[in-house]
C-alpha cells in the first residue's frame, strides 16, 4: 500500500471507495454518471482521535484496512495523485463489513 500524503485530524477517517463491478441491466451498460456513489470503502488512515469532555482521547472502533459501510452523503471527497478518497467522521461509518 502506498503512503498517503494526507493525515486526518480529530475523529476523521480517510477511506477509499471500493470499486463496484460494472452494472449491466438487460444488456445495457450503466454509464458512470448514472451510477450511485458506492457506500463500501476501505479505511486508509485514522485521525488523531476525538476528545471527550474530560479531554481524554477516545479510541477508534475501526482500524486501517477494515472494509466499512459509510453514510451515502457523508464526508468530503479529495483527490490525491489521481486517486479519489473521502474524509469522513467516524460517526459517518455505519458498520464494519465482515
Amino acid at each position: 500500500m502506498a503512503k498517503v500524503k494526507i493525515k486526518p485530524i480529530g475523529d476523521r477517517v480517510l477511506v477509499k471507495h471500493l470499486e463496484e463491478k460494472e452494472q449491466v441491466r438487460g444488456g445495457i451498460i450503466i454509464p458512470d454518471s448514472a451510477k450511485e456513489k458506492p457506500q463500501e470503502a476501505e479505511v486508509i488512515a485514522l485521525g488523531t482521535g476525538k476528545k471527550d469532555e474530560a479531554g481524554k482521547l477516545s479510541t477508534f472502533e475501526v482500524k486501517v484496512g477494515d472494509k466499512v459501510l459509510i453514510s451515502k452523503y457523508g464526508g468530503t471527497e479529495v483527490k490525491i495523485d489521481d486517486v479519489k478518497y473521502t474524509l469522513v467522521r467516524e460517526d459517518d461509518i455505519l458498520g464494519i463489513l465482515a
